[in-house]
């Protein structure tokens, strides 16, 4: 039996890595068990499509009379694309290209980041299957705030 303390474990896997795994038989039919290898990036794509939400998260700042730009994206599982826009003073809304935030189904976690604020309000609200509005005090609330969207299936 081979010692795992005798393999390296000091450098991140790559997507093109092998992961040994068994594909497990089908006790309908005379399939058998069957060892083989499968890529780190096989394995992320399986957990991520079938994980129990989609995801779209990123770090946005606003300022000025501007929409909020998307200073980094950090993941989006979704499918779709996203337009941010500016509606109003401290009135922001994010649409995407498909409706996906259906109701009771959708939720918003955000933060108004490094803003320096007297006033640290800012909600969301699921406006439409293809819209969630972003409300804060003023304009220039957001500094690389944190902004995540779960769509549950």
């Amino acid at each position: 039996m081979a010692n795992l303390t005798a393999y390296p474990t000091n450098s991140a896997p790559k997507s093109s890595d092998l992961i040994l795994g068994t594909k497990v038989a089908n006790p309908n039919t005379d399939e058998q068990p069957v060892t083989m290898n499968f890529t780190v990036s096989d394995v992320a794509s399986f957990a991520n499509a079938t994980a129990a939400y989609t995801t779209y998260v990123a770090l946005i700042s606003q300022t000025g009379a501007a929409a909020p730009t998307v200073d980094t994206l950090l993941q989006n599982t979704t499918g779709s694309s996203f337009t941010w826009a500016r509606t109003g003073t401290g009135t922001y809304t994010i649409t995407a290209s498909s409706a996906l935030f259906l109701a009771a189904k959708t939720i918003c976690f955000l933060n108004n980041g490094t803003a320096a604020s007297e006033s640290l309000n800012i909600r969301w609200t699921r406006t439409s299957d293809t819209v969630i509005t972003i409300t804060t005090s003023a304009d220039a609330k957001i500094a690389k705030g944190s902004f995540e969207i779960r769509i549950y299936s």
